[in-house]
């Protein structure tokens, strides 16, 4: 036997592992560094999260991505150069990580590392028959693997795709192991660049609970702030949408969006939710110079209204509904009191609050669930799995051993 899979087979049969999961988000902010203390597998899998940290990205890491970050068309040698490039970045955050938390490699077992997506396209959205569901993450795992020292899981959405599903979302595999419960109804409710989210029914099993993405979260926001306040991401504590007043006809046309009325589960990006989609409908309402602030107000209306509509509809005659919130968009005030307003009239059996309830940090939760993913490549046989007949029951990622 090889030196390491005598080594995996080891760390898989620790009674715990030290596992650092990474997440990279559409909204290039910076590189989620959780590490996550893991026992058990499957339904007995039990997560501490012992350590946290958003390492941000600077103006020349977003550039060099925005080049080909969901662009139809591009420099294939580019792609080709940023697949290793922003691995090796990726390898010497975690590095810089461990090292702020006090923490060696040999320590760390596994990272799991989801990657930088570039590229997410269903066939529901490119609607080429001869071509099936396609993703691009890069951030090329062996690198991570030979810079940090520590083996690491990859590539997850691949495998997904390759059994039928879409690539995303992947959430509800550790949604579903770490928040089943048997007293209330949860929705768990994501909002990064695109909002998703996980319903698990009171007391369910697996294949009861579905996931699936809902529409724009932060995304469209956050392009309108970069594309016209020179040197701002975001919208802090959404100065600028709170300023402004809702144009209902510009609502109008977004809610229009063919995305939204598709049953789910369903995936999107922002391929779909852009700032061209955006222009298209300023021109078809008629409001091509309405204000920066009008246009942000009405962007946040669009995110929360597509928020509410997909959770009020999915949880119709529902008592005892709980939505727990995480990701950039629980730090927008206006858009989580208006999802709380909307729901408000559209549910009234509905709670809303933070994911922290549940004692996850709401930054955290999708770095934890790839490191969640990873475990379950090293350590399930996913029988639990294999009884839903409706998701793809398969172990996800490639493994990098580091020399």
């Amino acid at each position: 036997m090889h030196s390491h899979i005598d080594k995996l087979y080891k760390i898989a049969n620790k009674p715990k592992r030290i596992i650092v999961g990474l997440m990279s988000g559409t909204s290039l902010d910076g590189l989620d560094v959780a590490v996550c203390d893991i026992s058990g597998c499957g339904t007995a899998t039990k997560c501490e999260v012992k350590r946290f940290i958003t390492l941000d990205y600077d103006d020349d890491f977003r550039s060099k991505v925005k080049t080909v970050f969901a662009k139809s068309h591009g420099s294939i040698e580019t792609l080709c150069l940023l697949n290793a490039w922003i691995g090796e970045q990726h390898a010497m955050l975690v590095n810089k990580a461990l090292q702020i938390f006090g923490l060696s490699a040999s320590s760390v077992d596994i990272v799991a590392s989801h990657g930088q997506t570039i590229y997410h396209c269903p066939k529901s959205q490119h609607q080429i028959e001869a071509y099936p569901n396609a993703t691009l993450q890069i951030g090329d795992g062996d690198h991570i693997a030979v810079k940090t020292g520590i083996i690491t899981v990859s590539d997850f959405r691949q495998k997904h795709i390759a059994a039928g599903g879409e690539g995303a979302p992947l959430v509800m595999y550790g949604d579903y192991l770490l928040f089943n419960c048997p007293s209330e109804h949860r929705m768990l409710l994501n909002m990064g660049g695109i909002a998703n989210l996980t319903f698990i029914p009171q007391n369910a099993s697996f294949s009861h609970i579905f996931s699936s993405d809902v529409g724009p979260g932060n995304t469209m926001m956050d392009a309108y702030i970069q594309q016209h306040f020179v040197g701002q991401y975001y919208d802090k504590n959404a100065q600028l949408a709170s300023k402004g007043e809702v144009n209902k006809h510009l609502l109008d046309e977004l809610l229009s969006s063919s995305f939204l009325f598709q049953d789910a589960p369903k995936t999107t990006g922002p391929e779909v939710f852009n700032l061209s989609y955006l222009a298209a409908c300023k021109k078809q309402a008629k409001c091509e110079t309405l204000n920066h602030a009008d246009t942000m107000a009405t962007l946040c209306d669009f995110s929360a209204s597509a928020i509410s509509d997909f959770i009020a509809r999915h949880t119709k005659g529902l008592m005892n509904v709980h939505v727990y919130t995480s990701g950039g968009g629980v730090h927008n005030p206006l858009l989580m009191t208006k999802i709380k307003q909307k729901l408000s009239v559209l549910n009234t059996n509905i709670t809303m609050q933070s994911i922290g309830k549940l004692g996850i940090n709401p930054d955290a939760k999708e770095a934890v669930l790839f490191a969640l993913l990873a475990n379950e490549t090293l350590c399930s046989d996913s029988e639990f799995l294999k009884k839903a007949s409706d998701h793809p029951h398969v172990t996800l990622g490639k493994i990098s051993f580091p020399d």
